[in-house]
């Protein structure tokens, strides 16, 4: 990737911050609620657009993250009164360290033997949850999770929150996109495109599929760590299979591989369906078809039709360069100059 691109990306995030920072500004409590469920959810669907956009490994395990990462929040600030930053730290760690466990039927089975496998894991966690009730409080859930407060400010109201979501993010996204041009992204995009050529080259296939894993799982984690104190009650219905296969949804949607796909996938996700609510009891109606229509015209994701849209332009301005060059191509040498020459 180019250093102008990487640069414009960069430019992109800081740029959108401090508008982000004051445009929820006049929204209501629901309105910014939904704003920072978009941003946790994008945070899940970095660490996804990770592992299957970067890496190639098909994973249905994020939503199971995303409640590994709720869950031990919640049990840390609720039961054992721990702060929300130091609960953050431990649950994404604990997020990395399963994610490195289940990386390696990663480094056997692949595609869609892979989805399968993580599938599995889905089903244990959410059954875990639900069935554990001395630790996860099962059907019941955790209650009363507390909001921070960080150097004497309380975040408990929305905006407030709100905006220490959007830090958080800031922080995270700037992470992946270093990660992402590092040697480490540069190997994760070598194993994707042909496994067996980068090992020739010296990478090792084994250690950075588990860090592929691991590192998307703790974006999760860091995600579900967020999404506890934003709703504050957590149960195992939001972290059943069918959130794993939204937050697929959401990198598919946005374009895998792509920067800042997540962002938009998750605005496509959980965003848009909150603002088609405005059409009554159609809206889902309607959102299915979004999708299908979406799947048909660019399977790429929505980023996906910028670049099919750059890429028609480049081969229109090629095709009138090669039309313009083919005349004087067809010439024989000299001609030109004995035309000019000659009397008329």
């Amino acid at each position: 990737m180019s250093r102008k691109l990487m640069s414009i990306e960069l430019l992109i995030v800081l740029a959108a911050f401090p508008i982000l920072w004051f445009a929820p500004a006049g929204l209501k409590n629901y309105g910014l609620y939904v704003v920072s469920l978009w941003l946790v959810m994008s945070i899940a669907a970095m660490g996804l657009n990770l592992t299957l956009g970067y890496a190639g490994l098909t994973s249905l395990a994020q939503g199971a993250f995303l409640g590994i990462g709720a869950y031990a929040t919640a049990i840390l600030t609720v039961k054992a009164g721990w702060p929300l930053p130091a609960a953050f730290l431990v649950s994404s760690g604990l997020s990395f360290a399963v994610g490195i466990l289940l990386g390696f039927p990663a480094l056997r089975v692949k595609h869609h033997y892979l989805a399968f496998v993580t599938l599995a894991f889905s089903v244990v966690v959410f059954l875990i949850a639900r069935n554990e009730q001395w630790l996860t409080g099962g059907v019941f859930g955790i209650a009363n999770i507390p909001r921070p407060v960080l150097f004497g400010a309380d975040l408990g109201g929305g905006l407030a929150f709100y905006r220490f979501v959007l830090c958080v993010t800031l922080v995270l996204t700037l992470a992946m996109w270093w990660l992402l041009r590092s040697p480490w992204g540069r190997a994760f995009l070598a194993i994707r495109e042909n496994a067996m050529r980068a090992a020739s080259l010296g990478i090792d296939i084994r250690a950075y599929t588990l860090l592929a894993f691991a590192i998307g799982s703790a974006f999760g984690g860091a995600a579900g760590s967020l999404y506890a104190p934003l709703v504050e009650f957590i149960d195992p219905a939001p972290f059943a299979l069918s959130a794993s296969f939204v937050l697929l949804l959401t990198v598919v949607a946005g374009g895998a591989g792509s920067f800042f796909g997540p962002f938009v996938g998750a605005f496509f996700s959980y965003m848009l369906p909150e603002l088609l609510r405005a059409t009554g009891g159609w809206y889902l109606i309607i959102y299915a078809a979004v999708v299908l229509v979406l799947v048909m015209v660019s399977p790429t994701g929505l980023l996906g039709l910028i670049g099919r849209w750059r890429d028609h332009r480049l081969q229109r301005q090629a095709a009138a360069i090669r039309a313009a060059a083919r005349p004087s191509l067809g010439q024989p040498p000299g001609s030109q100059h004995h035309t000019q020459g000659s009397p008329s």
